[in-house]
């Protein structure tokens, strides 16, 4: 995105991208609880790169939450949008970490180490991608309380 290159403008099955990437998380971590609740939600956009910023929420909430914690993934219409959540019951943020976690190299835990908390790019491609679509990111976390992490995009 940084270097201008156009992102493909095709019909996008938002539901089949999401369904697509809790099939992975759960492959990948078929221990950990992901519930998914899907409504149909078509854009236009670049279906690769749309898969990515679904990957990138899911990588985020195992990363960041201990074995086994619940994730829920939905996918809803309203108003003209489409709604994509990734919510986790983890263990949460403080209000100053969520303000920052879409900034590029943000690391919400200093001690983490690259092995283990990666390099701070995941949530900042995600607000990139969703921006090139038409569309924008949001967070909500409590200390103790979990994180949900939104994307809205346009309808097509």
């Amino acid at each position: 995105l940084d270097e201008g290159r156009r992102l493909e403008q095709e019909r996008v099955q938002l539901e089949e991208v999401v369904r697509e990437a809790v099939e992975t998380a759960r492959t990948v971590d078929p221990d950990r609880p992901i519930e998914l609740e899907l409504d149909h939600a078509a854009v236009l956009g670049d279906h690769e790169r749309l898969r990515q910023i679904v990957d990138n929420l899911l990588a985020n909430a195992r990363l960041h939450t201990p074995p086994g914690t619940h994730i829920s993934v939905r996918l809803m219409r309203d108003d003209g949008t489409a709604l994509i959540e990734v919510e986790d019951s983890g263990p949460g943020m403080r209000a100053a970490e969520v303000d920052r976690v879409f900034e590029r190299f943000y690391r919400s835990d200093g001690s983490r180490s690259r092995e283990t908390g990666g390099v701070g790019l995941g949530l900042s491609i995600v607000a990139a991608v969703a921006r090139a679509h038409g569309g924008s990111v949001g967070a909500s976390s409590e200390p103790g309380a979990g994180a949900a992490f939104r994307i809205t995009l346009p309808l097509a």
